[in-house]
């Protein structure tokens, strides 16, 4: 086996003139059964017809019969962990004579694991503050806010508006928005749609221009100039409620505000924790990956890239964007990721040679676990959940990620810990 570069190798494999012979003779036979020549009933042909009828065809069934097993048995023979797609790049195949190619093909890297316990990590134990728990309950205060109706007058900073919009011209699709809530004077909104509202009357109706800007969040009007015609049907004011006992019982099973505090102190203390030892995992496994120096198969760096970018895309989507009218030179955007794959793969790799060696597993209550929360995310039975699962091989994905999970926990368990 020679090397041709990172993990791809080549074979020069030779297969003997008596197994081409032989499996040319199954070949033609098979073809003779099938095919229909004049003179003949179907089957009945003379071989010698059916050699000189269809060399091409032949040649093709030989090399696929023959080929496959050739390397299955050299692959085997060598113990190769091939995980790329074999590719013939030389194939030399005459009548009598021995076949010889040879293949190209990427294997799994073999790699010795370096130190990978008691590495350091800026990590500090999250606290949580009474400012913080009072944000918390402002924002649930929030979330839960009832906007009543007020006697009609002209509008002012702070009060809530609802109007009814109807883009005019600037867009390529009718922009129509009944009973739509804006704040008068929100510091976020676009400020065109503040300065109209201030002074407004329910009842009242008005035209007017809008510039957005070029980052908008809405990409169908990012950039342009949309006349709209707006009106203003009441003005609402935000009742907040107030934070007693009641309050805590309408969020759920707590029976004073005390018990409400603390369930919320101890929920922004678990999203602290998560995210501080969230950042030492990268951390670490960013320490990983630099620590060791090995090649990766570009098979794999591929997938990790192709994954990215999905993800990528699918975030913009989420955000509004319309994916399919992005003019991007995917080669150079490949490239751009093609860094970050590699990474990527390597941490993978690692991870799973750690595991290997300590052990870690998913166990079985572990992934039932999962696959219940997954059910009751899609409000599905777990068994049909289940049953999906196992026809796509999403169990085995589930398992894969609570070993790669458990084994980032294994990491951080075991290093030194920095403020």
């Amino acid at each position: 086996m020679a090397l041709v570069e990172g993990c791809k190798h080549s074979l020069d494999i030779t297969v003997p003139a008596a197994v081409v012979a032989a499996e040319t003779e199954k070949v033609v036979a098979e073809i003779a059964k099938k095919v229909k020549m004049p003179g003949f009933r179907p089957g009945k042909a003379p071989i010698s017809l059916v050699r000189g009828r269809y060399p091409n065809e032949i040649r093709q069934d030989v090399v696929d019969a023959v080929i496959p097993k050739a390397l299955e048995e050299a692959f085997e023979k060598d113990k190769l962990k091939v995980v790329s797609r074999p590719s013939i790049v030389d194939l030399h195949f005459h009548e009598d004579q021995d076949l010889h190619f040879k293949v190209e093909f990427e294997v799994a890297p073999e790699f010795e694991l370096g130190t990978y316990t008691g590495l350091t990590a800026k990590y500090e134990e999250p606290v949580v503050t009474d400012e913080d728990l009072t944000q918390r309950i402002d924002t649930i205060r929030e979330q839960r806010a009832e906007y009543v109706n007020i006697d009609p007058r002209p509008a002012a900073e702070g009060d809530f508006a609802a109007v009814n919009l109807k883009s005019i011209s600037g867009t390529e699709k009718p922009v129509e928005r009944d009973d739509l809530q804006l704040k008068v004077g929100d510091a976020d909104a676009v400020q065109a749609f503040n300065e109209q509202l201030v002074g407004m009357s329910p009842g009242e109706e008005k035209e007017f221009d809008v510039t957005y800007p070029g980052d908008y969040s809405e990409a169908a009007l990012a950039g342009r100039s949309v006349r709209f015609n707006m009106k203003l049907n009441m003005l609402r004011r935000k009742e907040l409620p107030v934070v007693d006992d009641d309050f805590a019982q309408d969020l759920g099973d707590y029976k004073t505000v005390d018990e409400l505090k603390e369930a919320v102190r101890a929920a922004i203390m678990r999203e602290r924790e998560t995210e501080s030892k969230t950042k030492a995992r990268n951390e670490l496994l960013d320490k990983l990956v630099d620590s060791h120096d090995f090649p990766v198969p570009m098979v794999f760096v591929d997938r990790q890239t192709e994954s990215n970018i999905e993800q990528q895309i699918s975030g913009l989507a989420q955000q509004g964007m319309d994916v399919s009218k992005l003019n991007l030179d995917w080669d150079k955007v490949k490239e751009s990721q093609r860094e970050r794959s590699t990474r990527d793969v390597k941490a993978s790799l690692l991870l799973d040679k750690i595991a290997d060696r300590e052990s870690i597993v998913a166990l079985q209550d572990e992934v039932d676990k999962e696959v219940q929360r997954y059910a009751r995310s899609q409000r599905k039975p777990a068994a049909q959940i289940r049953m999906d699962l196992e026809k796509s091989g999403g169990l085995g994905r589930i398992a894969a990620q609570i070993r790669t999970e458990k084994t980032l926990n294994f990491l951080f368990d075991n290093a030194r810990k920095e403020a």
